[in-house]
C-alpha cells in the first residue's frame, strides 16, 4: 500500500525547476533556444541606426544652411563696400567741384572782357580805354588759376571733339586739315573736367 502511494506522489509532483530569463548578454542567448528578446534587441538596434542615419541628415542640413549664410553675408558685405566707395567717390567730386556753378557764372564775364581786348587791338582809340579792362581780366583769370581753372588751347590745334565745339568751317589751304583756324569763345577745363569746350572755326578741305 505504501508503495503504491510513493509511485503516486511520485507522479503528481511537478517539475519544480523554474527556467530562468534570458539574459541579452548571457550565453543562453545563443545556441537552440532563441531569446525571448530577440525581437526587442532587433528593433532597439535598427532604432539606433535610424537615429543616427537622421541625425547625419541634420547635421548635412544645418551644414548646407550655414553655408548658403555665410555666402549671403559675404555678398552683402561686398555690396556694403562697394556702396561705400560710390558714396565717398560722389562725396570728393562734391568737395571737387563744388566752386563749378559759380566759375560758370564768371565765364561770361571774362568773355566779355576778351571780346572788349580783341576790339581794342582794331581800334587805337579804343585801346586807351581798355587798359583798365586788361588788368580786370588778368586779375579775373589769375583768379581762375587759383581754383583749377584752365583755358583749352585751339588756335593752331587739331580739333578734338572732347575740347572744341566747331561752330564755323572755312577752306585755307595753305593750313591742314582738321586745323583750328580762330578760337570764336574760349574753353576752359576746371580740375581736369571740361566745364565749356571752345567754340572755334575748322579748317575743312574738299
Amino acid at each position: 500500500m505504501k508503495a503504491k502511494e510513493k509511485d503516486i506522489n511520485e507522479d503528481v509532483v511537478p517539475n519544480t525547476e523554474e527556467k530562468q530569463p534570458c539574459d541579452d548578454n548571457s550565453d543562453k542567448c545563443s545556441g537552440k533556444e532563441e531569446c525571448p528578446k530577440k525581437d526587442t534587441c532587433n528593433d532597439e538596434e535598427n532604432g539606433d541606426i535610424l537615429n543616427k542615419e537622421l541625425a547625419s541628415e541634420e547635421v548635412l542640413i544645418l551644414k548646407n544652411n550655414i553655408a548658403t549664410l555665410e555666402e549671403k553675408v559675404r555678398y552683402h558685405q561686398a555690396e556694403l563696400i562697394n556702396y561705400r566707395k560710390r558714396k565717398d567717390e560722389e562725396v570728393s567730386n562734391m568737395l571737387k567741384y563744388a566752386n563749378q556753378d559759380l566759375i560758370m557764372e564768371i565765364l561770361p564775364l571774362v568773355d566779355n572782357f576778351e571780346r572788349a581786348i580783341k576790339l581794342s587791338e582794331k581800334d587805337e582809340n579804343i585801346a586807351k580805354f581798355v587798359e583798365g579792362f586788361k588788368m580786370i581780366y588778368s586779375g579775373l583769370i589769375n583768379t581762375l588759376h587759383k581754383f583749377g581753372v584752365e583755358e583749352i588751347k585751339s588756335d593752331g590745334e587739331h580739333f578734338d571733339p572732347v575740347y572744341h565745339e566747331a561752330l564755323l568751317i572755312e577752306e585755307n589751304k595753305d593750313k591742314e586739315d582738321g586745323i583750328i583756324l580762330e578760337t570764336l569763345v574760349t574753353g576752359y577745363i576746371y580740375k581736369g573736367r571740361v566745364i565749356r569746350p571752345s567754340s572755334v572755326k575748322v579748317n575743312k578741305l574738299n
